[in-house]
């Protein structure tokens, strides 16, 4: 499965963050733990928010790599799908 992760961070926690995220090598950037997958990830560093992409098979695992960024700002998740999958979904209400 696919998750939609976003973020946002509020201003007095700004900087900490930057220093945390920028001192991490980039493999334990892309490391979200066991069973999860950093798809993509993008940044609106001026709105101190952004968007990744997961993919896991767990949303216990998924929930886990959340827990890590958690007490540092706002995050949301959501399962999301690609085109085909999506497709029928939609066919299945229309029908």
């Amino acid at each position: 499965m696919k998750f939609l992760i976003t973020w946002k961070i509020a201003e007095d926690k700004f900087i900490p963050v930057l220093k945390m995220f920028s001192s991490m090598t980039p493999a334990e950037r892309k490391d979200a733990g066991e069973g999860v997958e950093i798809v993509c990830r993008y940044h609106d560093v001026v709105a101190r928010s952004g968007v990744a992409i997961l993919e896991a098979k767990d949303v216990k695992a998924v929930q886990r790599y959340a827990l890590r960024w958690n007490p540092h700002m706002e995050l949301t998740i959501a399962p999301v799908l690609e085109d085909e999958d999506a497709v029928s979904v939609y066919k299945s209400i229309l029908t």
